[in-house]
């Protein structure tokens, strides 16, 4: 047992402050002797430094009550989270001095927090540590994710980019990779049906394509031409295995017809035009604009 003083020396925290967490039913001391001095034993002192934790985080006093109250709360799991959160406070920090070196040598620096992908690297960082099995599997080795995610931090600013015209923000491309984590393996599977059903699936898109190009002097708003690109949409979501691809992603699609290398192929493909038919197709469809 420690008295509140020799806590107070151990961790930092006030008598005060210790007072306080006990009146306001946060920290309750083990006992309290008949002279009303508190004690506290490793439980409690366990206690305290979750509490910190949290406090470190940000979260309010009565919510950080509230979660270490609830029946199913699980401390290891709380430590892995706590781990999770404050390496990203610590990606933001350092983000914030590089940003102010930077600064100091007298570079012209834009707002980067349009574009920080710290809490989408952070997310990676935490499925690596705690998916192993599954990385080796899809991966073929740690080290190779790990490239991964140093790909992703080297080229951040052109990811960020492609993130916010394909959802609309980072923080809803981050929410959407967060969900892939999550169902990695579920994702995985059907990514091997797909692959087991390669052929299939090609010829498939390969019919839907010829069938909207078959005749290209047919009006692209009209019932028939609409209802092929309802059909090739419909495909499209089948095929992405369940993955939210983002509200841009069409638009995306749609402007990727008038790249060089996308125009010859498709044109060679499916006749002079094509491309041009399809993006103007997709583009009623989504738009209404023909």
């Amino acid at each position: 047992m420690k008295t509140i003083s020799q806590v107070a020396s151990l961790t930092g925290v006030s008598v005060r402050t210790l007072q306080y967490y006990d009146e306001i039913d946060l920290l309750k001391p083990t006992t309290v002797t008949d002279a009303g001095y508190r004690l506290y034993d490793e439980t409690a002192l366990e206690k305290l430094q979750q509490i910190l934790f949290f406090k470190e985080l940000g979260f309010k006093l009565r919510d950080i009550r509230e979660m270490l109250e609830e029946s199913d709360f699980d401390k290891i799991e709380a430590y892995k989270q706590q781990k999770i959160l404050l390496r990203m406070k610590r990606n933001r920090l350092n983000r914030l001095i590089a940003l102010l070196e930077k600064l100091e040598r007298g570079e012209v620096c834009m707002d980067f927090k349009e574009f920080d992908l710290t809490d989408y690297i952070s997310a990676l960082e935490a499925f690596k540590d705690n998916n192993t099995e599954e990385i080796v599997k899809h991966w073929g080795s740690i080290e190779n994710f790990e490239q991964f995610i140093q790909k992703v931090q080297d080229d951040e600013t052109d990811v960020a980019k492609i993130a916010i015209r394909q959802f609309g923000s980072v923080e809803k491309y981050t929410e959407a990779m967060k969900y892939n984590l999550e169902h990695f393996s579920e994702l995985m599977e059907r990514a091997d049906t797909l692959v087991a059903n390669q052929d299939e699936i090609l010829q498939r898109s390969n019919d839907l394509y010829l069938s909207l190009t078959s005749d290209k002097t047919k009006d692209v708003t009209s019932d028939e031409i609409q209802n092929i690109v309802r059909q090739i949409v419909d495909f499209s979501k089948e095929t992405s295995m369940g993955m939210d691809m983002g509200e841009g992603f069409w638009d995306m699609v749609i402007e990727s017809y008038s790249d060089e290398t996308v125009r010859g192929v498709t044109d060679k493909n499916y006749g002079e035009g094509a491309s041009e038919y399809i993006a103007r197709a997709l583009q009623y469809y989504f738009h209404k604009l023909g």
